[in-house]
């Protein structure tokens, strides 16, 4: 079985429209500065036989702390106590995806408030070459020392802007049936 994909695989690299099925996988993901990739693992699937949903919130959690990590967030300085704590998040299966494979995770910061921001993931199957799922995660700065919400830096805002390559709108709350976002 895995000699067969092998295979298949070869011979899709190799056909004429190669080129256009890359440029088709990277236009899914040009509009995420963030980007890696994970291979999928065998005990990662579930009794149906497909990745259980559990695993994609681990990806949006990876592409997150990429994202961070190029903002230089996860390093402390200092007494610096402010950080990163997810407030919410949410998935949109798109197609179910099965072992062998490799993801590519998409991040970006769609909006920033006062003392939040907004990021939103895209999971890219390599072998569909689709969108598997996207997801969102509305993320407040938080005071560890003093244990409560704090406002977003000028200078991770403005860190943001730089890695998104564009100003970001400030964000909106918006009502869900569970209550504020």
């Amino acid at each position: 079985m895995v000699t067969l994909y092998h295979s298949l695989v070869q011979f899709l690299i190799m056909t004429p429209w190669a080129n256009q099925l890359t440029s088709t996988f990277e236009v899914l993901l040009n509009a995420y500065p963030v980007i890696i990739d994970i291979p999928l693992q065998w005990g990662e699937m579930d009794a149906f036989q497909h990745v259980n949903n559990t695993v994609y919130f681990r990806w949006f959690e990876s592409g997150r702390i990429a994202y961070f990590e190029r903002l230089e967030m996860m390093q402390r300085k200092g007494n610096q106590e402010i950080g990163p704590i997810l407030a919410h998040t949410d998935c949109r299966f798109r197609i179910p995806l099965t072992f062998p494979d490799t993801v590519s995770i998409g991040t970006k910061v769609k909006a920033v408030g006062d003392d939040r921001f907004l990021m939103e993931c895209i999971v890219v199957s390599h072998r569909h070459r689709k969108i598997a799922a996207q997801g969102s995660g509305l993320v407040v700065m938080y005071d560890y020392v003093n244990d409560c919400k704090a406002t977003v830096p000028l200078r991770l805002r403005q860190a943001m802007e730089r890695l998104e390559g564009q100003s970001l709108p400030v964000y909106q709350p918006q009502r869900t049936a569970v209550g504020r976002r």
